[in-house]
């Protein structure tokens, strides 16, 4: 069943969506003055919030339109690749990472992961060598958010405006990606910019409780639509029997490979800022808990509907594009324009909460790591200091709008090139938080590793080919395996082997960052 292309409903629904964000930012965040407040919102973030929050950073378009089309293409076993190992491995990270990291960043009254790493290496330059590739690794991440909600309004919105958006043409009468992307862009601003993190963290609860439950309404009427679970299976199994078995388009070292990319969250910075906003330790019971099963709830349907659309053999695709194939399925079988509408609306709540901690992170670094730490925090007070950390998200924002107007061809590798780089950072935070012997020759020689064989593979792997106008969605591997696992094993290699080979920190600064067991 098709929408009637003259409903402007969905529109409308989305339009409320936004206004009723806007109007909630309003009325339950006060303009943030004090950089304590608006930066880590006065650690002060109790267990549900703080689950919210971390877990709504979490789930991007990556989660939702990436997961989606990577599952048209590759079938069932993108669950496995990220979801299962996801699920385990995020909540064994906030466990042994996060917990640790909040108790250290509330004793040194820190409030970005550079300001960690340069003290607990006694490195000014290993803060200036990692803030460039954090700022650049979280771009990209930004980016799938713009380009998820340009492709879901598009979906949700064709043919409503044929004179205006070129129908019949490229853009079939829906709203274009640029001006979603700009009104995605200044909604999540307007909050920000007034509240800080504690207005990212509100935002973020509200808008996890609407997608998860917009993604469940979405799977029963698509499921619906289809006849049912059974049927839409049956039909697959019938047209593209490949996609339900992991066996027919993963291989094995490839999908083990794969559980390095989750590991990415323990140095993702708007995670450490979320972690710095908890009340406790107790905190974070709820998180490592609750965490797998939150992404069950959002991954199992949004796989599902990829796989069964790669059963649909009219299925409506525009331009065979994979990030297209959440908003088709859900435009093609769901005959209601209210809901049709709200269903979006929820897809595009899960994005903006990622983008918002994004935001905030960048600023938060870019004011303590680069200008009070090069001029010194005495020359500024705290209005300047918030003045400075909402200039330079703006900035970012913009970068990141410019650059989703010339978007990649598939969300779902990019973002995986983006966990990558991260994942391969990890042994890091690892080393930092549980290796004594970890030298700053070491996390400088890390970071250095990482950088390089990230560009490198990244050139070889995605721009190349993208340059070369290949549109296959393969992996590129190495020895049948994911390059996280390569550029992980560099990564590891340069940090222990130059950690021994250069002189141990004294044991009174290391001391400083290793927690006795029982008080963290």
């Amino acid at each position: 069943m098709i929408l009637a292309e003259a409903s402007l409903t969905p529109l409308w629904v989305i339009s409320g969506y936004l206004a009723a964000l806007l109007g909630m930012s309003v009325m339950l965040n006060k303009k943030s003055a004090a950089s304590g407040e608006f930066f880590v919102a006065g650690r002060s973030i109790g267990p549900f919030l703080l689950l919210m929050s971390v877990f709504g950073t979490t789930m991007t378009a990556f989660a939702l339109v990436g997961s989606t089309g990577k599952a048209f293409q590759s079938g069932i076993g993108v669950y496995g690749l990220m979801a299962s190992a996801s699920g385990i491995i995020h909540s064994l990270v906030f466990f042994l990472i996060g917990i640790r990291l909040w108790a250290i960043g509330k004793r040194h009254d820190f409030m970005t992961q550079i300001q960690f790493f340069r003290a607990r290496f006694e490195s000014s330059q290993l803060g200036y060598l990692l803030f460039p590739i954090l700022v650049l690794l979280v771009i990209p991440y930004l980016l799938i958010g713009l380009l998820g909600a340009g492709t879901v309004v598009a979906g949700a919105t064709k043919g409503m405006f044929p004179v205006a958006f070129e129908a019949p043409g490229p853009l079939n009468g829906a709203v274009p990606s640029w001006l979603t992307g700009l009104v995605i862009c200044s909604v999540v601003l307007f909050y920000i910019l007034r509240g800080g993190v504690r207005a990212a963290a509100i935002a973020n609860t509200v808008q996890t409780i609407v997608f998860m439950l917009v993604g469940i309404l979405a799977f029963w009427l698509i499921s619906d639509g289809l006849g049912g679970v059974i049927a839409a299976s049956e039909q697959t199994a019938r047209n593209a029997g490949s996609k339900l078995a992991r066996e027919g388009e993963i291989g094995h070292l490839q999908f083990l490979s794969y559980c390095f990319v989750p590991l990415s969250v323990g140095m993702f910075p708007h995670l450490f800022q979320h972690w710095l906003t908890a009340k406790s330790a107790k905190t974070f019971r709820m998180t490592v808990i609750a965490h797998p099963i939150f992404i069950m709830i959002v991954w199992v349907p949004c796989v599902l509907i990829g796989v069964w659309a790669a059963g649909v053999t009219d299925l409506k695709l525009p331009g065979g594009k994979a990030n297209a194939v959440l908003a088709t399925m859900v435009n093609q079988f769901v005959d209601s324009p209210f809901v049709l509408g709200l269903l979006t609306a929820g897809i595009l709540a899960a994005i903006m909460s990622s983008l918002d901690s994004q935001f905030m992170c960048l600023g938060t670094m870019f004011t303590h790591d680069i200008v009070v730490h090069s001029r010194g925090k005495g020359r500024f007070n705290d209005k300047q200091l918030v003045m400075m950390g909402r200039s330079f998200i703006v900035l970012i924002v913009a970068i990141t709008y410019l650059l989703s107007l010339f978007p990649p061809p598939n969300i779902f590798d990019l973002a995986v090139w983006c966990f990558s780089g991260f994942g391969a950072l990890f042994p890091l935070v690892f080393a930092a938080v549980y290796w004594r012997r970890a030298t700053r020759h070491g996390a400088v020689a890390c970071v250095a590793t990482t950088a390089v064989t990230w560009g490198i593979l990244f050139w070889f792997g995605l721009i190349k080919p993208a340059m070369a106008g290949e549109t296959g969605h393969g992996e590129f591997l190495i020895g049948g395996m994911m390059p996280v696992a390569v550029m992980f094993a560099a990564s590891v290699i340069s940090l222990v082997g130059v950690s021994l080979l250069t002189q141990p920190p004294a044991k009174e600064v290391v001391d400083r960052f290793f927690i006795p067991r029982g008080q963290a």
